[in-house]
């Protein structure tokens, strides 16, 4: 569990690492199963934005019990999950992820989203660990982002530059089987890979069921910008009960993923 000291840093900074890790078995059972996903699916080597779509094994790692302990503290107790995605930074070509705000791309309405991060690998600031702006997240509010269709890039919006100070980001290095909890709101980066280790990292998505995963906004946002719409994705209710009244909870297989 999160101390209170752990709860009030992740209010001040946006972000907090918690004590707890993944132990090696597990960490191994995830790397196989990311092997398996690039076998099938080779386009996924820098990002697979919707791990579930393709391979509901993973739903496995989000049913962790410490995790969803520490997600309570920290969004309540009825929480669904909408979302896991994978940024793997391949040793020696390892894409840049620019600045921005994860909000800035999520039909949540409101919204509330806590974002647990696991290293698969050693996160380093030589391998492409994230990088955070703390407190970014305090005025809950999106900002200023746009279009960057860089082929050097995992995503596409970007922070204006006018919008932040880079000299104040925080490098989050973890080790394996570490992870972070950040906030919706919270503005982050990370830099290529040029090393010769990789840095992989799994995410899960958190939304507490107080909000509403909206579909319909979801395709206005596909329509605004292109890319992969999230209106198919899958909700799995983890804890708790829909307090919305207007989720979602049934399987959808995307057709791309067919």
């Amino acid at each position: 569990m999160l101390s209170a000291a752990q709860i009030a840093e992740y209010h001040e900074k946006g972000y907090v690492v918690p004590d707890y890790r993944l132990g090696a078995d597990v960490l191994d059972a995830i790397r196989r199963d990311h092997d398996r996903l690039l076998a099938s699916h080779p386009d996924f080597r820098d990002n697979c934005p919707a791990l579930l779509s393709y391979d509901l094994a993973f739903l496995n790692y989000a049913r962790d019990r410490r995790i969803l302990d520490m997600a309570e503290q920290l969004i309540g107790p009825d929480i669904a999950l909408w979302n896991m995605s994978f940024f793997a930074k391949p040793a020696l070509n390892g894409k840049k992820t620019p600045f921005h705000q994860d909000g800035e791309y999520w039909p949540i309405r409101p919204l509330a989203t806590c974002t647990v991060w696991i290293a698969i690998d050693a996160a380093t600031v030589e391998n492409g660990c994230l990088r955070l702006l703390p407190g970014s997240h305090k005025d809950r509010r999106l900002m200023a982002h746009e279009q960057k269709n860089d082929p050097n890039y995992t995503l596409q919006q970007e922070l204006q530059p006018s919008e932040y100070d880079e000299g104040v980001a925080e490098d989050l290095i973890l080790e394996a089987g570490q992870m972070s909890f950040h906030d919706v709101f919270l503005a982050h980066g990370s830099e290529i890979n040029t090393s010769t280790k990789p840095r992989r990292g799994m995410t899960l998505r958190l939304m507490p069921t107080s909000s509403i995963f909206d579909r319909d906004v979801a395709v206005q946002m596909t329509a605004e910008r292109g890319g992969t719409t999230l209106a198919d994705h899958s909700l799995f209710l983890l804890r708790g009960g829909d307090l919305s009244g207007k989720n979602d909870f049934r399987l959808r297989i995307p057709q791309a993923a067919e």
